[in-house]
């Protein structure tokens, strides 16, 4: 099995989510930054559209940091704050986007490509742990 890293201080598993942020520079290329229980935690830097997606077997949780992210579902769009989180059902389609740069949290499951059963250009194939 192999190792996973973290940062740590004092014996914790403490990460600093804005010394991670601070790392990279693209957008929509996430980055893993812990695992837990077959997740992983992800950061992302988003700004324009995404492609419409969705992941079949697995939730995926949205928590903005810092910016305004807006989801658009077949239904209509939310937009979320800094401090607001959203978990999009397995199986749902939705398009995230944001008009200016946005700093987002991703939970997802382990290996689960970012953009689900849907590849496009904005796919994925490994994520990078940070």
């Amino acid at each position: 099995m192999a190792m996973r890293l973290c940062v740590v201080a004092d014996g914790w598993g403490i990460i600093s989510l804005a010394d991670k942020l601070a790392q990279f520079q693209d957008h929509w290329n996430p980055r893993i930054v812990a695992h837990y229980n077959g997740n992983e935690v992800r950061l992302a830097k988003v700004q324009g559209d995404f492609t419409w997606h969705a992941h079949a077997e697995t939730d995926e949780l949205f928590l903005v940091l810092s910016g305004e992210l807006g989801i658009e579902f077949r239904d209509g769009v939310r937009r979320l704050k800094p401090g607001e989180l959203v978990v999009v059902p397995k199986g749902t389609e939705h398009r995230p986007f944001a008009e200016g740069e946005c700093h987002i949290l991703i939970m997802d499951r382990e290996g689960e490509p970012n953009t689900g059963v849907n590849p496009s250009a904005l796919t994925r194939e490994s994520l990078e742990t940070i």
